[in-house]
């Protein structure tokens, strides 16, 4: 049960580092190096709860976020048989459904409330199944579901009335990256993002940070992996990992300070290297799910409001990143997927 829901969906370089405060080193680099830019994002977006939240992060740390949302969120359980994915019977969710239409028309307002207030809204499919075995075609089938339902969905949930103008032009263009469900990203997903018309994709990994390489038209952003604990064992930039590492995924409240802590000093350090480097993105993916006691979110969020004001530092969306990296050599080898 806890794996749907999570589906929905170094140690630190100076004690002034740590506080947030650039080392001396970095207040006497080159005024012209590029911005360090942090990419937080979420998978699933479903908890209204954790919608506030996050926008409420975001607002404090002056940063924006990119949600991957998850299509079936926004249909009811009693119309689950509008959903179809392929090769799947009708009904079928690995992440379940919403409970009512009262819960999607709040939901409804987040993403739209998130998007005036320039955080990015890309598409997570929708029913979260493994499409490594799915064909370019079976792709395009989940990708219109998606567009279908986020376009029909406050009329289909009985809020026609409050659908907000420039919604259906905002679904139509304004959603231009994708990342599949367990990061399963075969060829036959780029072939089909690229046909479907996405500018970005977000499924691979990569050994370390790098820039976004473009292979036949789509971007492909690729979730790092970095040290983490005592023995700084590299693991992928995301909550759902962490929380596998440090408890088998079974949930330890009691632990959540110990856990926030680690987490922490890993994305810390993730970002000092980088910030003190070369300045190649970091990307850090959580989900909405408070996993251990909500340790991950608790370093995420202090390290965003500890880095994100620092003039030197964008954290911004996957679009936004993706125009302002335009041009920018690659100083690492075009990453591939693990």
């Amino acid at each position: 049960m806890l794996r749907s829901l999570i589906a929905f969906s170094l140690a630190a370089m100076a004690t002034t580092a740590l506080a947030g405060e650039p080392s001396p080193a970095a207040k006497g680099a080159d005024e012209q190096r590029p911005k360090q830019l942090l990419l937080v994002s979420f998978d699933g977006a479903h908890d209204n709860r954790l919608w506030a939240r996050s926008r409420e992060i975001g607002q404090k740390a002056n940063a924006r976020f990119t949600y991957f949302l998850s299509c079936t969120t926004l249909i009811p359980r009693a119309r689950a048989g509008d959903y179809k994915a392929p090769g799947i019977k009708a009904g079928r969710s690995n992440i379940g459904f919403a409970m009512s239409p009262e819960e999607v028309g709040n939901r409804l307002d987040h993403i739209w409330k998130a998007r005036s207030e320039g955080h990015e809204i890309a598409s997570h499919t929708c029913g979260h199944f493994d499409g490594k075995d799915w064909t370019k075609a079976d792709w395009l089938t989940e990708f219109e579901a998606f567009d279908r339902v986020l376009t029909n969905a406050w009329k289909d949930n009985g809020f026609a009335d409050r659908e907000p103008e420039g919604w259906a032009d905002f679904v139509e263009n304004d959603i231009t990256g994708f990342r599949a469900p367990y990061l399963s990203a075969p060829e036959s997903l780029f072939q089909a993002e690229r046909e479907h018309g996405f500018r970005y994709d977000a499924s691979i990994v990569t050994h370390d940070p790098t820039l976004p390489v473009e292979k036949a038209g789509v971007a492909r952003f690729g979730l790092p992996l970095i040290p983490e604990g005592p023995r700084e064992r590299r693991i992928i930039a995301m909550d759902y990992n962490l929380f596998i590492r440090h408890s088998a995924g079974i949930d330890h409240p009691s632990k959540a300070d110990e856990f926030a802590e680690r987490s922490y000093q890993a994305f810390r350090s993730a970002f000092d290297r980088q910030y003190e480097g070369e300045r190649i993105p970091l990307q850090i993916g959580l989900h909405f799910v408070e996993m251990n006691g909500g340790a991950y979110w608790t370093a995420m969020e202090r390290l965003v409001t500890e880095v994100c004001p620092l003039p030197d530092v964008a954290c911004v969306t996957y679009a936004e990143a993706l125009d302002m990296l335009e041009g920018r050599a690659n100083p690492a080898a075009a990453p591939g997927a693990m």
